[in-house]
């Protein structure tokens, strides 16, 4: 199906640019020995675009999306090597088709309650019970709490001292899910605003938060990540100890309109 996908050689060549760009301050940001996760958000931009990225020489494979229809359509017209992460406000109800018709879905990043985690779970399930458990054995769905460190009403997430219960709950009640760690949407008024040698308090605040998680829960900070940052402030992010960047406009440009997007580029492979 992918062989039928035209990608327009010089679209191909922007993309790339922008990809090694963000890979290249990635790694001048990060003091760690594996620079963190890049996760290329792609929401509202056509499968064209995400597979030139796959396709080497980049061979990239994480990608974000945000809603769950465009999701279900990009994953069935590409590559299952794809490893989907979800990033956007989740909605009770969609968390079971969520979990149970993408089975590549490799990390649900915006859990905030257990009942979303639970609803995961159950969809999980469903997936192991059709294909079988053998084929998915020892590959939980990844999940992160959301944690709404900025205070901001219109943004989802768990309150920072609600954080260690629900961790506590997809630990223990939850055993298809994997906790991978902690996610939050930093403010970006407040990474623009912060002075010289300063960073965003939204990203020092999620920090405190893993450490205090671990220690109530008994884990080690290694077994809990930090998924922050994205266009705008992912570098600030990484001086944070993010494990995980969530980047789209930098890479792939500013996104239309929702009614305007494309789930698949039908121009001609030579259209530039």
């Amino acid at each position: 199906m992918t062989d039928e996908m035209p990608i327009s050689p010089s679209r191909a060549f922007t993309l790339s640019q922008n990809l090694t760009s963000v890979l290249s301050r990635i790694s001048s940001a990060s003091t760690r020995s594996t620079p963190p996760r890049l996760v290329a958000v792609s929401k509202l931009k056509p499968t064209n675009d995400i597979l030139a990225l796959h396709k080497p020489p980049h061979s990239h494979l994480h990608f974000g999306e945000n809603y769950l229809q465009e999701l279900l359509q990009k994953a069935s017209l590409l590559p299952r090597e794809i490893r989907w992460h979800f990033i956007g406000a989740l909605q009770t109800n969609k968390c079971r088709p969520l979990a149970e018709q993408v089975g590549n879905l490799w990390c649900v990043e915006s859990v905030d309650t257990a009942k979303k985690a639970d609803e995961l779970d159950k969809g999980r399930g469903r997936l192991w019970d059709k294909e079988g458990e053998e084929r998915w054995k020892g590959e939980r769905l990844r999940v992160c709490v959301q944690v709404n460190t900025s205070g901001e009403e219109e943004k989802s997430g768990v309150e920072p001292d609600g954080a260690a219960s629900l961790c506590k709950h997809i630990k223990e009640h939850c055993p298809r899910l994997k906790l991978l760690g902690l996610m939050t949407i930093g403010a970006i008024a407040r990474s623009r605003g912060v002075a010289e040698g300063k960073e965003n308090e939204d990203f020092i605040r999620l920090r405190e938060v893993r450490d205090g998680v671990v220690k109530q829960l008994g884990m080690q900070g290694s077994e809990l990540e930090l998924s922050m940052g994205m266009s705008e402030d992912f570098e600030s992010a990484i001086r944070c100890e993010s494990d995980e960047v969530r980047v789209g406009s930098t890479i792939f440009g500013e996104r239309p309109a929702k009614q305007d997007a494309k789930i698949k580029d039908e121009a001609d492979e030579g259209k530039s």
